[in-house]
């Protein structure tokens, strides 16, 4: 529709100013340190619970140290893409070694967890296929879904019986489902074991993003696949991102030789784009040796984990059923989440509201995120400023 006379579709200021009448306006903080339980912020101290550093590598020093060497050796930028000359002796080392740590055949390393989804989506799929997703997916493996001109189809959180109607429903082309692994605000478990058998009565792959599970979940940090028993092979394919439990930056896609190869062909956001940096690759090596090497720090987080949601029941806080370091408390609308995330900033700890978009309107939350930089007496700290900060806000309890 046309815009009326003397007026402009592009009033972008008042589209901001409903934003923040809405308590939906993003701001960023800055900090002053590195990534750790404790940061600086505008130079004060803050105990931090906003993070996805799970192992505590962002400034291990093995990793910092191998970063470093890494610039002396193969210097800061990769120069070109991939195909052309970016493709670097670490970045084959760090393929073949995340191929080998979730017992795929073969990984591509990307820049970025949203380029490799996007990626994934549009090299596998064409117009006549159908891509079949999660509602509650990460907004990268959604955005693949629209950009690979395949059908689209959603369907409620863990419903099985959806997602095979969509499948169902669909004649020709190939199929492919897309889900989380851990999902990245609600912090559950992808029912995967069923998806699998979905996928193969239906001839269909899955494309798995564990972004949240690779390094934390399994007894050796395999992720969801380790954790539910599940090979890295057809009819899957495995998406993780590298900045997360691992502390570094990029992402990876694995699976069999015949769809890595086909990434490597026909994937826009591989081809068409710089290589990470090498010395990134080489950080991310020593990040993975430790994650394997230094199995407490997965042993101490489950133990954060389980001391938190123990305290939090006592204080009676709307939980979400997780246990994985993501734990989302509900607090329902934008302003309560926000007067509480400010409440706890006061009192010298980092903790992120998350509103609508990114959830469904009427749940928005505190997403709180452990790591195994943290101790039990800073978990007991930040359950004392809740119940606190719940006490004095009014916030709704169960």
């Amino acid at each position: 529709m046309a815009a009326e006379a003397g007026t402009s579709c592009w009033d972008l200021p008042a589209a901001l100013r409903q934003r923040r009448e809405q308590h939906l306006f993003r701001r960023r903080l800055t900090l002053d340190s590195a990534q750790a339980a404790r940061v600086s912020c505008g130079g004060r101290e803050y105990l931090s619970f906003c993070s996805n550093d799970y192992l505590g590598l962002a400034n291990h020093p093995v990793v910092v140290a191998a970063m470093v060497e890494g610039v002396h050796r193969f210097g800061v930028g990769a120069g070109a893409s991939h195909l052309v000359t970016g493709h670097m002796a670490p970045h084959q080392a760090l393929e073949e070694e995340l191929a080998a740590f979730v017992g795929a055949e073969r990984a591509l390393v990307f820049s970025t967890g949203y380029m490799a989804n996007l990626g994934v989506a549009s090299a596998l799929t064409d117009r006549g296929d159908l891509i079949v997703e999660d509602r509650l997916n990460h907004a990268s493996l959604i955005d693949g879904g629209l950009l690979s001109r395949a059908v689209l189809r959603r369907y409620p959180h863990g419903d099985l019986a959806a997602a095979e109607r969509a499948l169902v429903g669909h004649s020709g082309g190939r199929r492919l489902v897309s889900t989380d692994g851990v999902f990245s605000m609600d912090g559950d478990l992808a029912p995967l074991v069923e998806l699998l058998a979905l996928a193969r009565r239906h001839d269909a792959r899955i494309v798995l993003d564990d972004a949240h599970g690779l390094g934390v979940l399994g007894a050796a940090g395999g992720g969801t696949l380790e954790h539910l028993g599940v090979r890295a092979q057809s009819p899957l394919v495995l998406v993780g991102t590298l900045g997360k439990a691992f502390g570094t930056f990029g992402a990876f896609a694995a699976g069999d030789a015949d769809v890595i190869e086909t990434l490597v062909q026909q994937a826009r956001t591989y081809i068409y784009t710089t290589a990470p940096p090498p010395a990134l690759a080489e950080a991310t090596r020593a990040a993975l040796r430790v994650a394997r090497q230094e199995g407490w720090r997965r042993e101490l987080l489950g133990r954060l984990v389980a001391r938190f949601r123990a305290g939090a029941r006592a204080l009676e806080m709307n939980l979400m059923p997780s246990s994985t370091p993501i734990q989302p408390v509900v607090v329902g609308g934008a302003e309560r989440a926000l007067a509480l995330a400010r409440a706890l900033h006061e009192r010298g700890i980092l903790v992120v509201a998350i509103r609508p978009p990114t959830v469904p309107a009427g749940t928005a939350r505190l997403r709180i995120t452990l790591s195994a930089a943290h101790t039990e007496r800073d978990v007991d700290h930040l359950l004392g400023a809740l119940g606190s900060a719940l006490a004095r806000e009014g916030v709704a309890r169960r």
